[in-house]
């Protein structure tokens, strides 16, 4: 959420960033917005008049009725009690001002970072650079359901009888891998100063509603019945919900955490060949970064961020590569993005496997955390960074770390969680 002061200061740029973003539908919201406000801040300032005017009254009252003159004092009480109820009409109407004020500001797109690529949607989006050797071996990569079949790994059967379709149960040595996977990810994190944290796996709305959009929440969360609680669909929501209301200490600066927990999302509209595997999945395990810090500080934090995800990738021989979001590919809140996507080489192309953001003080701002220093109080930065999501995470490191008898090779990294496996055999060549 943008601050209304800009917005009133620098109309132009507001309907020109909706514009950027494709979102032409939205640009009346600004004449409205402005409306609104101007309307607001003439109760606040007759409504302010009306509270200084009371309390000069007040006083002449007292000096009246000291001094014997009650009549006078009478009539200074009647128009004390004339002026409470105008007041009480500009309270009432202040409070609904600011109410339709913040629904149109909740979904006033964030002001993108002037280095985004002007683009309507992900079809747009910009190759950043490649990191490794995208391999194709000279035999047929198999489908990520069959390599984990292979291993006795993967049973979507019985998960389809418990939890329905988009569950899964991994198993033995496949479990193992993803285990070891989001181990790695958590001490890669710390090593690199992080803090580890696992966070609460519920949230209440108004931490929702400050870290995403409506349209972003309806789309991706599953709500516990009758009660004010959402699955998280990604810990950086609890994460930064952490710090909601909070004034920290600027000292304290940067925030860095590294989180895990498992995630949960509806997935709306995910059909086709990939439902036989665990690319598009309804629960699904994640370690993140998140870090909040001085405004300054923030892009020099994103490009840090999405390295570590790079360098982590690389440790497992994964071959990836970084993607620049495009404006119209941006959500709301988000000034600057970009995706990294590791080498498939069944599909001969890269897919996402996590998604670096820097979102400015949008979520600061409608969740409340400040800072003071030495020019004020003001919002802090917010980011956020997938180190790993598994089991996408998992389809990477299977493709790429596959031989042509099904047996899997364990990069360096992951030995010491796998109990020193350097190789997984298949079931049907385990002798």
């Amino acid at each position: 959420m943008i601050d209304i002061k800009f917005l009133r200061e620098n109309p132009d740029i507001v309907r020109e960033n909706i514009k950027k973003k494709f979102q032409d539908e939205k640009l009346p919201l600004v004449d409205e917005v402005i409306s609104l406000d101007s309307e607001s801040r003439k109760a606040k300032q007759e409504a302010d008049n009306l509270r200084a005017a009371r309390n000069r009254i007040s006083k002449e009252i007292g000096a009246l009725m000291a001094q014997g003159k009650k009549e006078e004092a009478e009539a200074k009480k009647a128009e004390v009690a004339a002026n409470a109820k105008r007041l009480e009409e500009l309270e009432e109407s202040e409070t609904e001002l600011q109410k339709k004020i913040t629904k149109i500001m909740m979904v006033i797109p964030n002001i993108i970072d002037e280095s985004v690529p002007i683009g309507k949607d992900d079809t747009q989006n910009v190759e950043i650079k490649k990191y490794g050797e995208p391999v194709i071996p000279d035999f047929e990569v198999p489908y990520h359901a069959d390599i984990l079949e292979s291993i006795s790994g993967l049973d979507k059967e019985s998960a389809g009888r418990t939890s329905g379709n988009g569950f899964y149960y991994l198993i033995g040595d496949a479990a193992r891998i993803h285990s070891a996977m989001i181990s790695y990810a958590r001490d890669f994190m710390i090593d690199k100063g992080f803090t580890y944290c696992i966070p609460p796996f519920m949230i209440r709305s108004s931490v929702v509603n400050g870290v995403m959009s409506f349209a972003e929440m309806e789309a991706m969360m599953y709500k516990i019945e009758g009660e004010d609680l959402y699955l998280i669909g990604t810990s950086e929501h609890s994460m930064i919900g952490k710090f909601k209301g909070q004034m920290l200490n600027e000292e304290s600066l940067p925030i860095r955490m590294t989180s895990y927990s498992p995630c949960f999302r509806k997935e709306v509209g995910s059909h086709g060949i990939e439902e036989r595997g665990v690319y598009r999945v309804h629960q699904f395990e994640k370690q993140e970064m998140v870090v909040l810090c001085k405004p300054e500080d923030s892009m020099d934090w994103y490009n840090k961020m999405w390295s570590f995800t790079v360098e982590f990738f690389r440790n497992l021989d994964i071959p990836v590569r970084t993607l620049e979001c495009c404006s119209g590919d941006l959500a709301d809140l988000k000034v600057k993005s970009c995706d990294v996507e590791a080498w498939s080489p069944r599909q001969k192309k890269y897919f996402e496997v996590g998604s670096c953001s820097t979102l400015g003080d949008a979520q600061a701002r409608r969740l409340g955390i400040r800072t003071k220093g030495e020019n004020g109080t003001y919002f802090v930065h917010t980011l956020n960074n997938t180190v790993l999501a598994s089991p996408r995470g998992l389809i990477a490191f299977l493709e790429n770390n596959v031989n042509e008898d099904c047996s899997i090779d364990i990069p360096v990294a992951l030995r010491p969680y796998m109990g020193g496996k350097d190789k997984i055999i298949p079931f049907n060549n385990a002798k």
